[in-house]
């Protein structure tokens, strides 16, 4: 499908991930990911911070506010708690959470999974989402996440990367 695929290798594609669990046969399935030099204990807290604004192209899913570009300091997320605010309104729901490693939640019919997968010098950010519509949905769907997920993983790139800096300087 035209979109399906961004910045992952074939074995991130064929991995098993906790969104796969909860849609049986989707017709969208859309794999995200980046490279973060940082660990991923640094990246974690941006995953986990997605609560709070959606990190992607804040004029238009954000209604022109600036996702925060410093940690707040959220305690760990929880099932049931909301996945994301844009606009002001909260959105979706966490549905699975393993911290550290995997933050998955729902918005508008589609599961999506954050999945970090940390390597000897850096962090893979992989996300994966999935949807049960129709094709040509599915297809609309596929390429408008790829705009707005890749923006969302390259500007959580850079605030880890950025916030690694700081530390690694300390």
């Amino acid at each position: 499908m035209i979109g399906d695929r961004w910045g992952v290798t074939d074995s991130e594609i064929l991995r098993c991930y906790p969104c796969d669990d909860l849609v049986v046969s989707p017709a969208l399935q859309a794999w995200r990911g980046v490279r973060v030099e940082a660990s991923a204990e640094m990246v974690w807290p941006w995953v986990a911070q997605v609560r709070l604004a959606p990190y992607s192209y804040d004029w238009i899913d954000n209604l022109g506010r600036r996702s925060p570009r410093e940690l707040v300091g959220l305690p760990e997320p929880q099932v049931g708690e909301r996945f994301t605010t844009a606009g002001g309104r909260e959105l979706g729901r966490i549905v699975s959470v393993d911290p550290g490693k995997q933050l998955t939640g729902t918005i508008m019919g589609a599961f999506m999974s954050y999945v970090l997968v940390p390597q000897e010098h850096d962090t893979r950010l992989l996300l994966k989402v999935v949807m049960r519509t129709t094709r040509w949905a599915a297809l609309g769907l596929s390429v408008g996440d790829l705009i707005m997920a890749r923006r969302q993983l390259l500007n959580l790139k850079q605030l880890a990367e950025r916030h690694y800096q700081g530390t690694a300087k300390d």
